[in-house]
């Protein structure tokens, strides 16, 4: 089938040189609006679409994809992460999924070190007091925060990303320590000059900063939970890009209000966009609304790949960046 004769539904606003490009290309239906769409509205647009172009905000489960039509062939999802898709199903139904790898990886590792510095140098109280009418001027001890240089920074998944957070730690001086589901070739360990704990509960206990940069699976899902929290030191900071749901959230709220943990830097909630009004509440605590990747220049990468994979679909041949269930 060629492009033009491909219907592709797109299910939210994408950067408008991506929408143009798609317009190009093939027999396009572009979102009026910016608004995720309902779950009526994402089966009836899967009810008539050759591909559909999904973001995270759909859920694409085993009852959604069971309203799918014949046409359905096609789930090109515009990010990485495909957590929010039923893979398994989707391949039962004969409909391939392709996902926009290795794009976001620069810029959410960019993200992760502007977290670790926003909270162990207390950035976010700093700019409340600056703001306010309160700042009586500079004081010798007033807002101390913490040095980054020399510290132990624990990644947890040393993938793409995970390894590039690791070569922008070592740039500002920091000790990279890390836990994977397998461990790096020596020689990628040698460059990044990171130590291996096969042990998660042993380094959670000894750095003082703790990065998740770990998919969500079922595996993952609340891998730091209370029993792991309580394993990190009292001044120890976490640091969330990733997934929401790999942290237990009521948990690391009951420690931070308690001072247990000296503070986190969270992108991303276990609850998607409905935070916890006790965590938002936090001094010690700084919340950005997934903005990991969120760059001009990343959006549109993640449109360029997504096209790729439709086009090439649409030649006949395999989409370069499937997503088949043994890489989940």
């Amino acid at each position: 089938m060629t492009g033009k004769h491909l219907s592709v539904v797109v299910t939210r606003r994408l950067p408008e040189v991506v929408e143009t490009r798609l317009k190009e290309l093939f027999d396009v239906e572009l979102r009026a609006d910016d608004t995720p769409m309902t779950a009526d509205e994402l089966a009836d647009a899967m009810g008539r679409a050759d591909v559909l172009v999904s973001t995270i905000t759909d859920q694409i489960d085993a009852k959604v994809l069971g309203r799918a039509g014949e046409k359905l062939k096609l789930i090109a999802n515009y990010g990485a992460g495909v957590d929010h898709i039923d893979v398994a199903t989707a391949r039962q139904r004969g409909i391939h999924v392709s996902n926009t790898p290795g794009v976001v990886t620069e810029d959410t590792a960019d993200m992760v070190l502007a977290l670790i510095l926003a909270v162990t140098r207390r950035m976010a109280e700093g700019l409340r007091v600056a703001q306010s009418d309160n700042w009586g001027g500079w004081a010798p001890t007033a807002m101390l925060g913490g040095r980054i240089k020399g510290r132990r920074l624990g990644i947890l998944g040393m993938g793409r990303i995970g390894q590039a957070v690791a070569r922008r730690a070592a740039v500002f001086g920091m000790q990279v320590h890390y836990h994977n589901r397998k461990r790096l070739r020596p020689e990628i360990e040698d460059e990044l000059d990171a130590t291996y704990w096969e042990s998660l509960d042993q380094m959670v206990a000894r750095v003082d900063i703790l990065s998740i940069n770990c998919p969500h699976t079922p595996s993952t899902f609340h891998l730091i939970n209370a029993r792991r929290l309580k394993l990190m030191k009292p001044d120890a900071v976490i640091v969330n890009t990733s997934r929401g749901e790999v942290i237990d959230e009521n948990a690391l709220t009951r420690m931070l209000r308690a001072g247990e943990i000296a503070g986190a830097g969270l992108d991303v909630f276990e609850r998607g966009h409905e935070i916890n009004p006790r965590l938002q509440a936090l001094p010690n605590a700084i919340l950005l609304p997934h903005m990991g990747s969120a760059t001009l220049e990343g959006r549109v990468e993640m449109g360029e790949k997504v096209i790729l994979n439709i086009k090439t679909f649409a030649d006949g041949h395999r989409p370069p960046d499937l997503v088949v269930p043994a890489m989940l």
